[in-house]
Formats: C-alpha cells, structure tokens, sequence
C-alpha cells in the first residue's frame, strides 16, 4: 500500500477507497497544506439514490472528516441529457418537472452523511443547471468543443463498449463528456474545486476535466475514482432480486435497509465496515477475524452502524430490535412492512405483492409451491388460501424477509 502523507489519502486508502488517482504525489502535497474542495456528481434520475451511490456518498464525508470541502454537484442539467457510461441503451428523458422533484427528494440524504454550511470545510450543494441551461450553443462549441478530440473519445470505454456491441448512441449522449469536464472547469472557477471523485467508470470523464481546466485556464486539478464495489459472490452492489436498495426511507422501509446489511456475505463484512461505517479500523479487524456465530455480531453490527448514519440512531437501534424479536423470539417487531387490509380478510397472493415480498401473481403462486411462504410461521401450501386479519398477522417469504398485515 502506497505510503501517503495528507490524512485525506491515508484515508481513502486504508478504507479501500481508491482505485486510480491522477497525480498523487501533487494531490497529497496539496491535501497536506491547504483544504482542498472536492466533488462528486450525482444524476436525478429517480426521487431517491440507492446503495450503489453510497462509496460516492461515503467519499465525500471522508474528505470532510479530513479536513476539507465536499461539494455535492445536482445533475439537474446534466440529467437532460443522461450519463451513457456503460450503458446498453439510452436512458429515457426526464421533464424538467420530474428532474426539480427527484433532485429535492434527493438532497435530503446528503444532511444525514455530511455538514452543510458556511465554513471552509462544510458542504456545499450545486446544481449544474445553473450553468449549463444558459450556454448558447455556438459560443459554446466555440470555446470549449476545439479542446476536445473525437477520436479520443470514441476510444473510452464508456462509449467503445456501446459501439462495440452495435448498440445505439445519440449525438445527444455523446455530448455527455463534454458538459461533464465542463463542470469540473466551472467548479474551479465558482468554489476553488480541486478534485472530482467518481467510480472507475467515471475516469473517462474525470481526465477529460482535468485537460480541460489544464488547457483553458492553466489550473491544477486531479482525480480520484474508487473500485467498482462488487460483492464476493460477484454480484453488483446494491442488487437484490427484491430490487434497488434505496437510500430514502419512503423508498425502502428502515428495517429491509438493516436487513440488507445483515444479509452480507461473510467474505465481505470487512470490507464493507471500511467502507460504509465509520468505525476505527482495529476495531473492524478484530470483528472481520470473527468466525462461526461471531461474524453474525459482526453483521449485526455494520447493519445497525450502516443504518444509523443513513437513516438515524433511532432507525437502525428499532430496525436492530425488529429483527431480534423477529428471528430470535419469533415474534412479529413493530418495524417489518406492514400494510392495512380492510374487511378482515385477503388473498395470500394480493397479499405478497402488497408487503413487496414478491412481484407478481406468478411469483408468488411459485414461491408457495415451493414451500417458502409461511403465515404467522406455518407453511401455506395453497395458492388460493385467504388470511384471515382479525388481528395482526406475520406474512414470510424463506428466513429473513417478513411482513404485517394489520386490521383496518
């Protein structure tokens, strides 16, 4: 492991953070004498973020914790046009209605993770509508678009995998690149910006950036992405076959949050404690070396840490107490999904859907032929069954996921 001398890159590596970094002697020189501000874009592209933008989220708040100025950049321009990184097709176009909505839904979770205010090193939000929407087109590609080469372009992976496979890119795509290295150069110019942080996929964009402050305004700025967060099974961060694991609490209720910590693969709970709580590192060493029964206090404990810098102290030590009751006293905790079932009554499989235990009427009608449906812990084994809701009632799907239903 590389031997840094800024607390900011001591950081970010210890806690498995970095993947590449432009210039790191520069930037660990400048990181130890002066604070240095710091971004991360993030695209509205729905009323909530999910698990996989949370290394990005955590990115920021180690840059406060040693010292210096997150910025958290809106992509309320940006999001018109969308990021085709990686991409099989093109996202579909948002109104500007919809982009206002999700990007103040949005910004709720940031306050939970980082200090905004007035100071040298607290936080500050942006949106890079407030830019972008006033550039006239000519002028534009004028100034800026001679800076950039189309062949070089074109070898990025972001854009050589889509051509790769045949698959359509707009010109509207395209242009991404170009208003994202933008940011970067009006970032500096507005707030002193000296780093754009991103995932690996982001690197493409993130050195486009840094030539382009470098060629129109002389100015020094560097690059910092993390590796792509992949769970020891190989599967995506974030991914659940019940679907995205949200950030927002509307989104996703604060128990299946907790819950999808305490699912970890043991292979991977170290690494995630670094990652996602902000626990002292000998203290993570000594829970990662736990075995047997020991590692599922481990678990226990990033999902109660995880979720209590998401959601609160008080979300995650309910969440926590939910699960005990449910798993180790076989009682329903007050914090599962719930839903009001008029009329006393309901079939097994609305219900299913309802609680969010399964997506379809097929699914769940499979799910019982298979056994794993079980009402106040007795199996159902007939796919027409109605529960009877005259009190509340545990619906469960296999071992770890569970609902209410509740009289109306």
């Amino acid at each position: 492991m590389t031997e840094y001398s800024s607390e900011l890159l001591r950081s970010l590596s210890s806690r498995g953070y970095i993947h590449q970094v432009t210039d790191a002697a520069a930037l660990d020189a400048l990181a130890s004498k002066q604070v240095v501000p710091g971004y991360i874009g993030f695209d509205p592209t729905a009323p909530s973020l999910h698990v996989g933008s949370l290394v990005q989220i955590m990115l920021l708040r180690r840059l406060q914790q040693a010292g210096h100025k997150p910025i958290v950049l809106m992509g309320g321009g940006t999001g018109k046009v969308g990021d085709p990184s990686f991409k099989d097709e093109a996202r579909k176009l948002m109104t500007v209605d919809t982009i206002a909505a999700n990007i103040a839904s949005i910004k709720t979770v940031f306050e939970r993770f980082l200090t905004f205010g007035d100071g040298p090193t607290d936080a500050i939000l942006l949106d890079n509508a407030e830019w972008l929407d006033a550039l006239e087109y000519l002028p534009f590609l004028r100034d800026y678009g001679q800076h950039f080469s189309v062949n070089r372009m074109l070898s990025f992976d972001s854009v050589k995998l889509r051509l790769d496979r045949e698959q359509s890119l707009s010109f509207l795509e395209f242009n991404y690149m170009i208003l994202q290295a933008y940011d970067f150069l009006e970032l500096s110019r507005r707030a002193g910006c000296r780093l754009q942080m991103g995932g690996s996929d982001q690197w493409g964009n993130i050195v486009n950036g840094i030539e382009l402050s470098r060629r129109v305004d002389a100015t020094e700025v560097f690059g910092v992405t993390t590796p792509l967060i992949t769970t020891a099974d190989g599967g995506k961060m974030g991914k659940t076959m019940s679907g995205a694991v949200w950030l927002n609490e509307d989104q996703l209720s604060h128990f299946d949050y907790w819950q999808f910590w305490r699912n970890t693969d043991d292979r991977d709970v170290g690494r995630f404690l670094r990652l996602f709580t902000d626990l002292p590192l000998d203290e993570i060493a000594r829970l990662e070396s736990l075995e047997g029964a020991g590692i599922n206090e481990a678990k226990k404990i990033l999902a109660t840490e995880a979720t209590a810098m998401c959601r609160g102290r008080v979300a995650a030590d309910e969440a926590a107490e939910t699960a005990r009751r449910t798993f180790e006293e076989g009682s329903a905790g007050g914090s599962l999904p719930s839903i009001f079932v008029p009329g006393g009554s309901i079939a097994i499989v609305d219900a299913l859907i309802a609680l969010e235990l399964c997506a379809s009427k097929g699914e769940a009608r499979r799910k019982i032929a298979e056994g794993a449906i079980r009402v106040d812990d007795q199996p159902v084994a007939d796919p027409a069954a109605i529960v009877s809701v005259a009190s509340q009632v545990k619906i469960s799907f296999g071992k770890k996921r569970h609902g209410l239903l509740v009289p109306a």
